[in-house]
C-alpha cells in the first residue's frame, strides 16, 4: 500500500495571492499544516519503540506553506528508518529487522488518522482565508 498524498488544487496560488495582502498571512499557511501534521505525529510517538525516547521525539511536523511532512530520526537517531522500514544493520548485517515497505509507524499514522488529518487541514485553511478576509463558502 502506497501512500497518497492529499493533493490541493490552488494551494500554491492561494499562499501567493496571501502574500499580495500582507507579508505575514502565509506563515498561517504553514501553521495550518503543522496542525494537520500533528495528528500523524500524536500517532506515531507513543508507538515507537522506547530505550532512551530519542527515536520518539525525533519525530515532528516539519511543515512548510504549501506541504504538511511528518519527519523521523536525524543526526542524533540515524537507527530510526530501521525502526520503521526495518532491514539488515549492524556489523556484517547481522540484526535484522523484518521490511516494511508502509512503514510502522508514521505511514501506519497517516493511514489511520487520514479523515482527521483532512478535516483538520480544511478547517486550518478556511480559518486562514477568513483571518485575511477572504469570503469562504
Amino acid at each position: 500500500m502506497v501512500a497518497e498524498p492529499i493533493r490541493i488544487t490552488g494551494l500554491a496560488e492561494f499562499s501567493r495571492n496571501l502574500r499580495k495582502l500582507d507579508n505575514d498571512l502565509p506563515k498561517g499557511l504553514r501553521l495550518a499544516m503543522n496542525e494537520a501534521a500533528q495528528v500523524v505525529v500524536d500517532y506515531a510517538r507513543p508507538r515507537i519503540p522506547r530505550r532512551s525516547g530519542r527515536a520518539a521525539q525525533s519525530v515532528r511536523a516539519r511543515s512548510t506553506r504549501t506541504a504538511a511532512r511528518v519527519m523521523g530520526g536525524g543526526a542524533r537517531v540515524p537507527y530510526y528508518p530501521w525502526l520503521d522500514f526495518g532491514g539488515r544493520v549492524g556489523p556484517r548485517r547481522s540484526v535484522e529487522r523484518p521490511f516494511k515497505k508502509e512503514g510502522r509507524y508514521i505511514y501506519a499514522g497517516f493511514y489511520a488518522k487520514r479523515a482527521e488529518f483532512e478535516q483538520i487541514l480544511v478547517d486550518a485553511l478556511v480559518k486562514v482565508a477568513r483571518d485575511a478576509g477572504v469570503e469562504v463558502d
